[in-house]
Parts: C-alpha cells; structure tokens; sequence
C-alpha cells in the first residue's frame, strides 16, 4: 500500500456511503494521530485500538445526524507523489472556516485553527468539511 493515510480516508467515505456505523482500518500512528483531530473537532464519535486478529487495527465510530453524515467532504491533499507544505500564513481555511485542515507540523499533527495558534506550518494532509 502506497498510501495509507489515502485509503483510512477512503474507507471512511465508502463506510458512510454505505450507512454503516463502524469502520476498520490497520492501526499507525500517522492514522491515529489523524483520527485524534476528526475526534476533536466532532467529525467522529471516536475510536479504538482492536488487537483481535493477527495484525492490530483501529475500530472508527462514524457520527450521523438526521441519518445524514457528519462528514460531507473528506478530500487528501498531499500525496506521496506530490507532498503540498505550507506556511502557516498559507495554511488554507476550507469553506470560509466552516471545515478543517489537517497539518502535520515539528508539533504534532494538528487541526489549521491549532497550527496558527502555534504559529506553526507543515504538511497539509487533508481537508474535511
């Protein structure tokens, strides 16, 4: 797997397309770092660290309302074939503020509201509204 901040995202998107209330994806700690900010910033319920078959994984409870999902856009920014860094000046806000980007920075990763409070800039790995 080239990608596997890409696919977590993907399996997120197709999850919700198909209304089911939990995820699984192979645990890291790019991954869970990423989950930790969706947590924070209410785009999932939370998630958990399963250890029941050979290789651990990470169970996501996906949040609704009104049968709707939380998330409505979920969209990777820098790639493994194209990295996108950006200043903290240049850190883009997604939809006039309304969603979030996540950037991972010398101080962790981080939500954009987060990375310009610490005046930090740093990778831009995607943006969820």
């Amino acid at each position: 797997m080239n990608d596997p901040l890409g696919d977590m995202l993907t399996r997120i998107r197709n999850a919700q397309m198909r209304g089911k209330s939990t995820v699984r994806t192979p645990a890291s700690k790019l991954r869970a770092w990423v989950l930790d900010v969706l947590a924070d910033e209410g785009y999932i319920r939370g998630y958990e660290s399963v250890e029941d078959t050979q290789h651990p994984e990470i169970e996501i409870s996906l949040k609704y309302f009104d049968g709707t999902p939380v998330i409505r856009e979920l969209k990777r920014v820098s790639k493994p074939g194209r990295r996108v860094y950006m200043s903290v000046g240049d850190i883009p806000s997604v939809r006039q503020g309304l969603g979030v980007s996540i950037v991972s920075t010398s101080k962790g990763v981080m939500s954009d509201a987060a990375a310009r409070t610490n005046n930090v800039g740093g990778e831009v790995l995607c943006t969820v509204f």
